[in-house]
Formats: structure tokens, C-alpha cells, sequence
């Protein structure tokens, strides 16, 4: 006889809203940081890779 397939609790949506307004909140937070930071000179375009997470390169994604 098959095992039986556990039943999923449907996820609190006040759990999921107050998530959700927490990672916005950090979002701008950065955001805010970024845009008042100092812009670098002959530095690598694109994306901060502090913030997002690797270096890409002609399209090789490498961590740093």
C-alpha cells in the first residue's frame, strides 16, 4: 500500500505580506546606500557584484 502524501499547510498571507514589506524595507535601504556612494572611477561596469553576488565577464559568471 503506497504511503499517504502529506497534507500542505496554505502559507499565512499576513505571514507572507509582513515578508514581503520586510524585504522591500531592505531593498530601499540599499538602494539608498548605492545611489549616495561615491562613483568609481575606471571601475567595472555593471552591477555591484558586493550586491548581487559574482563578477560577470563575456558572459562567465565567476565569484569573487
Amino acid at each position: 500500500m503506497p504511503a499517504k502524501q502529506p497534507k500542505f499547510k496554505k502559507p499565512d498571507p499576513e505571514i507572507a505580506k509582513r515578508a514581503l514589506e520586510e524585504a522591500k524595507a531592505r531593498k530601499e535601504e540599499i538602494d539608498a546606500v548605492t545611489e549616495t556612494a561615491p562613483k568609481e572611477i575606471n571601475g567595472k561596469n555593471g552591477p555591484d557584484p558586493a550586491r548581487y553576488g559574482d563578477w560577470e565577464n563575456k558572459g562567465i559568471a565567476s565569484d569573487f
